[in-house]
């Protein structure tokens, strides 16, 4: 039987028929705003690659919350079914509010001298090319209405240095510059454009932390855990959380509560901005 999925309570109503957009509905991040939305009253489109999960989600979250849901399958780095999908949310629910732009991809954990091409424009594709078209079709429309907000994913990965991830650092940085562009570009149609930056996040047992500290394991840069991470996932994964400030990992949920802040009109005065989700990694010391 499948694991049932947390029911959260709705805090207020600042969504309520709203439209909203998330892309990467199927993951973590997206999963989790999908079913927040969701309790404060927004009708949903939900995008994702991966079908049977993106499926589930939306069934669940129409059964839990009981608003209109309509599920998209979608690769965000084809641009045409980009344009189809967003013109197709449009004519179902009439405008588009909010867009968390999350869909993404870590790929592989090497140095750079070892690092894939091919991965490394994968991920270049997915995470920046793909936010760039979906934030380039919903701000259409976003402009016809005169208003709306855009949440996109970028990472601490793209503020700091991390070791083994030159295409996921590279391509989080330019999400971040991208982020501040649009806002600038976008402002005069009263559409508003952030993003969040998260850092380390769990649970410890989760597939998303594990595979995270496996993976760097792994890669360790010329073999020199003395320099960087250890060759051991256990002790990695107490280096990394000895690098936060506040000793442990984030949750989904402490991310997503940025976004939905940012989705908002509680942050209707703040375009332009990033907001590092961390527990304080960023601040000083930390390996990457």
């Amino acid at each position: 039987m499948a694991k049932r999925q947390r029911v959260y309570p709705p805090r207020s109503n600042r969504f309520q028929d709203k439209v909203a957009i998330v892309t990467g509905a199927a993951g973590n991040f997206g999963a989790v705003c999908a079913r927040m939305l969701a309790a404060e009253g927004a009708k949903l489109a939900l995008l994702d690659l991966v079908e049977d999960k993106l499926q589930a989600v939306a069934t669940e979250v129409r059964e839990s919350y009981g608003v209109q849901v309509k599920a998209f399958t979608l690769d965000v780095t084809k641009e045409a079914d980009v344009e189809k999908a967003v013109a197709e949310v449009k004519k179902e629910f009439g405008r588009i509010d909010c867009l968390f732009n999350n869909a993404g991809y870590q790929g592989l954990f090497a140095p750079v001298d070892d690092y894939s091409v091919e991965d490394f424009e994968k991920v270049l594709k997915i995470n920046v090319t793909g936010v760039f078209s979906m934030l380039k079709y919903v701000s259409k429309v976003m402009i016809d209405q005169k208003g709306g907000s855009i949440v996109n994913t970028a990472s601490c990965a793209g503020l700091g240095c991390p070791t083994a991830m030159p295409a996921y650092g590279t391509s989080k940085a330019a999400v971040l510059h991208l982020t501040k562009i649009s806002a600038l570009d976008l402002a005069p149609s009263n559409v508003r454009v952030n993003s969040v930056s998260p850092a380390f996040i769990g649970p410890e047992d989760g597939f998303m932390w594990r595979r995270q500290v496996e993976l760097q394991a792994q890669a360790n840069p010329t073999h020199a855990p003395e320099r960087y991470y250890s060759n051991n996932p256990d002790e990695v994964s107490k280096q990394m959380l000895e690098s936060v400030p506040l000793r442990r990992l984030g949750t989904p949920e402490e991310v997503v509560q940025a976004v939905m802040f940012l989705l908002s009109e509680d942050s209707s005065y703040i375009t332009g901005t990033d907001i590092n989700i961390s527990g304080g990694n960023v601040l000083g010391g930390s390996r990457g």
